[in-house]
């Protein structure tokens, strides 16, 4: 599955080009702080499919937590992808980031023990308070 996207300027650009593994919607704390909303939905892929196209200069890296980076345009600040030192060979694609028509839909939601109190989740997938079942 080919997916491509770019940060809100238009300065970063990437493409994946692999699986998707998981499309989530978070709800921990650290991807409702960095992302201002109560979930965060993200893909996770393979990292080697996924390919900076343009860019890679303006993109920044922040560490939230031990070995967890998110990277984001350091110009408009949108957040693109997240990578872990613990899980380098994937890559967390932020979903608001991605251009164009996408034919996947979230699958579940996590960190749900942590989802705040005035966002209700509304749809009938399966919710998990934490990881899901490998």
């Amino acid at each position: 599955m080919k997916l491509t996207g770019s940060c809100h300027c238009g300065r970063i650009k990437f493409e994946s080009t692999g699986p998707v593994l998981r499309f989530v919607y978070c709800h921990c704390d650290d991807c409702r702080k960095t992302s201002g909303c109560a979930a965060s939905p993200a893909i996770i892929a393979p990292a080697s499919s996924f390919k900076l196209l343009t860019g890679e200069e303006h993109l920044a890296a922040y560490e939230s937590s031990p070995g967890k980076e998110r990277c984001f345009c350091r110009h408009c600040g949108s957040p693109v992808v997240g990578r872990s030192t613990v899980k380098p060979d994937i890559v967390v694609i932020r979903a608001g980031s991605l251009d164009g028509k996408v034919d996947i839909r979230p699958e579940m939601h996590i960190f749900v023990g942590v989802n705040p109190e005035w966002h209700t989740i509304g749809d009938s997938l399966p919710q998990y308070e934490g990881w899901p079942p490998a």
